[in-house]
């Protein structure tokens, strides 16, 4: 499906945020990027570089697959 890729490293950012116990601001703020571009990301609609994922990940101390790969069972729908 076009965009899932988008979509998973969406909600994996966000997990990861959560995880944290920021909000979108202080997490935004933490990696030096506005809450707009980070709410973008994590809704989805957002078309990162390869290289913006990387930075991301490293900006994160983890490994970008960790953003790519989906936690969904294969099984289930993915969400709209």
């Amino acid at each position: 499906m076009k965009g899932e890729l988008q979509r998973t490293l969406g909600r994996n950012l966000r997990a990861h945020r959560q995880r944290l116990g920021l909000s979108q601001e202080q997490f935004a703020e933490r990696l030096g990027y506005h809450r707009t571009y980070i709410g973008g990301i994590e809704q989805g609609i957002r078309n990162l570089s390869l290289q913006s994922v990387e930075s991301l990940a490293d900006e994160l101390g983890i490994d970008c697959l960790q953003l790519l790969r989906s936690t969904q069972p294969e099984d289930e729908p993915p969400h709209p």
